[in-house]
């Protein structure tokens, strides 16, 4: 189903619960047990439902609830029922790749781990929900993996005139010695549509100038400092050099970016990977009264090596212009000692302007201050831009940062309805660092610019904060876009996959023993789910996207290897009951998987439904999934009324689903595949239903915790008849 927070659990709201406690819940008989509301039932009835014993003591199979971890923590009342009345407790969303992978791909087992240690004390076992789902991750981390990398552009204007290697022509450049060949080659850059210089060294080739290749004339100001650079890989490993003509005071000692010492010089040692070359000239390098310089680009150290240079990266920039930036944010420097228009809010978090010095390079800087770790997005600050900024268009994203601690932080562009693009994962230290992004809006609403920094507690600093068109006539030169290719995204998320499921496996070996694998797989249709999707949601993300239709194969081989061998492994999915056509597709993927050398042991049947919903057709799902010969799990059951203050009427129309169900289960389901049944929610009280059917009344307990009619429908199901029937003494009438 689609929901964010299977039973969401929030600290104001459980305030409010633990502060009504002793008007809410009084136990009346064994704990564990509730009362009953006697003005809903007739005292009949509701004295013969307070002398039913606690559910599992009707059960032949286990009997589970999907609960809220952090309310069973902290919740004394609720605690107890679920102690009393089932075997096995499925946390709804706390287990989830979401509330447990942070931005940096660590997994955080803080609060899974107490939950265990309590439930083990209560005697429950836990049933892991869920590894893959294409909901409840932490998609700005999945996303970010498969974010291009982003080169930064040169810090100005570029003096260099490349318009000759563009146009293939080398017009001022000079190809005095071209060793084994120098030619322009299109999409062999650092990006499919970027050109490349080739430069090949002869077979005979031993010193530097034997594969040289000659800039163009290229004016300098006097006492200026300059930095040229560009990025070079080659097929083997390769070492060059730099040379300058006599414009310089000595073009000797060369730069060169090979040796191993000496200011003139910078590592390089690479074979297919793209390596940085800066080179940095001080006005004391150039000789008196120069107005322009040459350099030479040295190849021909080795013989047999094929260089390859990025056109669009080969710069001479005058470090000491000054560029004339437009910049979209209007007060990103904050020197006005304010922060308007800024404004933020989320986890108690305060926002203020620094003192005066302290921001970057002096002045004043924003200050964002974090009280406790969170999510990234429950502490954010935000500016609204004039106008929204233009789809499928590039911004460069520049910004100056510290913390007072090692952070994480993640920037977003976001419209009004708070959809988002994420560029999450940026790792912050102590020292100030400049932060370039490129930023990329996916619709044409996007309003806002966004940082979240609520993961980590700490102190941030932000300064010199520049949003500009990429293609604006800034002075600097922009930054290099390196788009990941299909096959890098499939093993980066082959590799994200591997490291969940195998950590969560290992971590809770002795603790979980059975699991939803893969949720919610296939279509209404029962076809499997592409991953194309619009409009999708924060945490939505699509391991099928990117690993294809064996990604449940891949899945269910990890959770196999790394948990034990004896582990349920199960996969589950909703509507099964109301679509026999999904029910059939289901089974076909569990075949499928199989037929590629997994294992999967049961099948789950979430049964979110209502008073409506067909029993025919529950009957005949059941006689389906009976038909795999697989376990057969109901995994998330509730009955749905439509109301939060339902009728006696609707209350014992519950009762008498609840217990259809279970006796369709047990008839269908031959004993040896009969896993059990879980039910969804333990109460109708509103803590439990703020996101998952709120203004609802699904549950076996209401809103005050009494035992509803669905308990005795539930019980008399579980046990195969009218429990109440065996009751001695007399009953209120």
């Amino acid at each position: 189903m689609k929901y964010k927070y299977i039973i969401p659990i929030i600290t104001s709201s459980l305030m409010l619960l633990t502060s009504c406690d002793d008007n809410l819940m009084e136990w009346k008989k064994v704990e564990g047990h509730g009362e009953i509301a006697s003005s809903e039932l007739p005292l009949e009835l509701a004295e013969k439902i307070t002398r039913y014993e606690p559910l599992k003591n009707y059960s032949t199979f286990n009997l589970g609830n999907g609960i809220g971890v952090s309310l069973y923590l902290e919740d004394e009342t609720y605690r107890n029922i679920v102690n009393a009345n089932f075997d096995e407790v499925v946390p709804g969303y706390e287990m989830k790749h979401g509330p447990m992978v942070k931005s940096n791909g660590s997994i955080d087992f803080t609060t899974m781990d107490k939950f265990v240690t309590e439930t083990k004390k209560a005697g429950l076992s836990i049933y892991g929900h869920t590894l893959v789902w294409h909901s409840n991750n932490n998609a700005s981390y999945l996303n970010g993996l498969l974010a291009p990398t982003i080169i930064p552009g040169s810090s100005g204007a570029n003096s260099l005139n490349i318009a000759g290697l563009k146009d293939g022509t080398f017009s001022g450049w000079l190809r005095n010695n071209p060793g084994a060949g120098i030619s322009i080659v299109d999409g062999a850059g650092l990006t499919s549509t970027s050109k490349a210089v080739k430069l090949i060294s002869s077979a005979t080739s031993s010193q530097a100038h034997n594969l040289q290749l000659t800039s163009p004339t290229v004016p300098i100001v006097s006492n200026h400092n300059y930095e040229i650079s560009f990025y070079i890989k080659s097929d083997v490993t390769g070492k060059g050099r730099v040379s300058f003509n006599s414009s310089l005071t000595n073009m000797y000692p060369w730069k060169d970016w090979f040796a191993t010492g000496g200011s003139w010089t910078e590592a390089f040692s690479t074979t297919s990977a793209w390596k940085q070359v800066k080179i940095k000239l001080a006005p004391g390098d150039f000789a008196a009264g120069a107005t322009s310089f040459q350099f030479n680009l040295d190849l021909g150290y080795l013989p047999n090596v094929t260089y390859l240079i990025d056109v669009n990266t080969l710069n001479v920039v005058d470090l000491d212009a000054v560029p004339a930036i437009t910049n979209l944010i209007s007060n990103g420097n904050f020197e006005g000692n304010t922060l308007s228009p800024w404004s933020g809010y989320g986890n108690s978090s305060t926002r203020s302007v620094s003192a005066n010095g302290e921001g970057h390079n002096g002045g004043y800087a924003m200050v964002l201050t974090n009280p406790t770790a969170a999510r990234n997005y429950d502490a954010q600050q935000v500016y609204t831009f004039a106008s929204a900024l233009t789809k499928d268009k590039e911004y460069t994203c520049t910004f100056w940062i510290k913390s007072s601690v090692s952070a994480t932080l993640q920037v977003e562009l976001q419209n009004a309805s708070y959809a988002g693009d994420y560029y999450s994962g940026i790792a912050v230290g102590t020292s100030w660092t400049q932060v370039t992004r490129t930023l990329k809006p996916t619709t044409a609403d996007r309003t806002k610019f966004i940082f979240d920094f609520g993961e980590t507690a700490a102190t941030l600093y932000i300064d010199d904060i520049v949003i500009k068109a990429a293609d604006a006539s800034s002075g600097a030169t922009g930054p290099v876009t390196i788009e990941k290719t299909d096959a890098e995204k499939t093993q980066l998320i082959d590799a994200a996959m591997t490291d969940w499921i195998s950590k969560m496996m290992t971590h809770f070996k002795n603790d979980v023993h059975a699991w939803d694998v893969v949720n919610e797989p296939v279509k209404e249709d029962g076809s499997l789910r592409d991953g194309v999707v619009t409009n999708m949601a924060n945490d939505e993300f699509y391991w099928v996207k990117y690993l294809g239709k064996d990604y449940a194969v891949k899945a269910f081989k990890l959770a196999r290897q790394y948990g034990n061998s004896t582990d349920k492994l199960f996969i589950n999915d909703y509507n099964l009951e109301s679509r026999l056509d999904k029910c059939d597709g289901l089974i076909e993927y569990v075949k499928y998987i199989e037929s590629q050398g997994a294992t999967v042991d049961g099948i789950g049947t979430q049964m979110h439904i209502s008073l409506t919903t067909d029993k025919a057709k529950i009957d005949q799902m059941f006689q389906k999934l009976a038909a795999s010969g697989k376990l057969i799990k109901i995994s998330e059951l509730d009955i749905r009324l439509g109301t939060k203050n339902p009728t006696g009427v609707q209350l014992a129309d519950q009762a008498a689903m609840y217990q259809y169900v279970i006796d369709s289960y047990k008839k269908y389901i031959p004993a040896a595949q009969q896993y059990g049944i879980t039910i969804w929610g333990v109460s109708d009280n509103e803590q439990e239903h703020e996101y998952w059917l709120p203004d609802e009344s699904p549950n076996v307990w209401d809103a005050s915790y009494k035992r509803k009619h669905a308990y005795k429908g539930v019980a008399d199901g579980l046990a195969g008849k009218d429990v109440s029937k065996d009751f001695s003494g007399e009953l209120q009438k």
